[in-house]
């Protein structure tokens, strides 16, 4: 048999103990607090309130910070990829230069097989340059834009704080914040900072995050000037390599089409 009437609904028994009055935070639960007036209670909750707020504004300007350690990073490697595209271009056109060097002598050949006439031309104009000895291709050496080089270099000393900064390594020191940390109400100091010493610690670093973020970003606003200058240095070169991409290409159809006509 059901140990509950027909009549009985199982889920009032929830609602009955929903609508109990829960028993709140009472001061008089802490022997310290109880002889605490209503007024005296309410500036300490005012006090503990503080002490809440000033503790979250330091772990926001930490995970600020740690943001811009972390934006200022992705900077430096897309800076140093962009110098590494350079190079690669540098690289390019001087083996377009040899390039250049190889048709010019292979047009003398095909002049000499044409024609006697073809051959005294090439007599009369001289010998050409000897075949430099085969060396070991030296490292093509590009210096990227200055701008960029010198926001690189500020940018790459910054690595240590990244690491400190990131929020799997960062371990912040919180001691004496939080709502167990009393408040004194004597007056400021000549800083501006009240005379409590977790809330006076509170605002320094406080402060001292937000002057290393405008540091920061000042950094990253070097970095994106530096990026954009050398891009620009780079569609120049581009520009020279395709054109000269394009002047070989109309050789080697030239060497072609005269290499046809010797059969």
């Amino acid at each position: 048999m059901s140990a509950y009437p027909k009549s009985h609904n199982p889920f009032a028994d929830d609602d009955e103990e929903d609508s109990k009055p829960r028993r709140g935070f009472n001061f008089e639960d802490d022997p310290e607090e109880s002889s605490l007036s209503p007024a005296e209670r309410r500036q300490r909750q005012l006090q503990q309130e503080v002490m809440r707020t000033a503790q979250s504004a330091v772990d926001s300007s930490h995970r600020s910070l740690g943001l811009v350690y972390e934006s200022e990073k992705v900077g430096a490697e897309t800076a140093e990829e962009l110098i590494r595209q350079g190079e690669a271009l540098k690289r390019a056109e001087k083996m377009i230069d040899n390039m250049e060097q190889d048709m010019r002598t292979s047009q003398r050949h095909i002049n000499t097989i044409k024609s006697v006439w073809g051959g005294m031309v090439n007599y009369f104009k001289g010998k050409p340059e000897p075949p430099r000895p085969a060396q070991k291709e030296q490292p093509v050496s590009y210096e990227a834009n200055s701008r960029l080089q010198n926001a690189l270099t500020e940018s790459k000393q910054q690595e240590d704080k990244y690491q400190a900064s990131h929020p799997n390594l960062r371990k912040l020191d919180t001691s004496g914040f939080g709502a167990s940390a009393s408040l004194d109400n004597g007056p400021s100091d000549q800083n501006g900072h009240p005379k409590n010493k977790q809330l006076r610690a509170a605002h320094q670093q406080l402060d001292s995050n937000l002057d290393e973020m405008s540091l920061g970003l000042g950094r990253l606003k070097n970095l994106g000037l530096g990026l954009q200058a050398e891009i620009e240095d780079q569609d120049v070169s581009l520009d020279a390599l395709l054109n000269k991409v394009d002047t070989m290409d109309g050789k080697i159809g030239s060497t072609n089409r005269q290499l046809k006509n010797l059969k």
